[in-house]
């Protein structure tokens, strides 16, 4: 018989918050964790995050990764990925090192994909517009 190294808990969903269940507090999860009912506090968890299309979470999030179908309030700090499907509707602050946004997804709120850095890295450095004005003086 051939062993592997394979962890038997990985891809298992192991918490699962029904979709009648309505839970308050802080949601401490080793493993991964779906909510297809209401949650309202903070999740911390060491691997996924999936609220279902049906569930609502008033919470802030700390995970590996996230997948959102649902409503989400609040913001979410994963170390990995992201993803808001198609008909999630999410109000809040990202911090993530990969962002998937699906077509029909309704996302409110900051995304920050990189830890060193304060701006949004779109906008030019405050310096590059000084060196352009001091080069055009130069030729008049």
């Amino acid at each position: 018989m051939k062993k592997n190294n394979y962890n038997e808990t990985e891809g298992i969903m192991n918490t699962i918050i029904g979709k009648d269940t309505h839970i308050n507090g802080t949601v401490n999860v080793k493993g991964s964790l779906r909510v297809d009912g209401s949650l309202t506090g903070k999740i911390i968890c060491t691997e996924c995050v999936t609220i279902g299309a049906s569930g609502q979470v008033d919470a802030e999030i700390e995970a590996a990764s996230a997948i959102i179908a649902g409503k989400l309030k609040g913001n979410i700090v994963t170390i990995e990925t992201i993803e808001l499907q198609a008909k999630c509707e999410m109000e809040g602050d990202l911090k993530t090192k990969s962002l998937v946004i699906e077509q029909g997804a309704i996302f409110c709120g900051a995304c920050n994909m990189k830890e060193t850095r304060n701006d949004l890295g779109f906008l030019p450095p405050e310096n590059e517009p000084e060196m352009e004005m001091s080069e055009s003086t130069e030729s008049d």
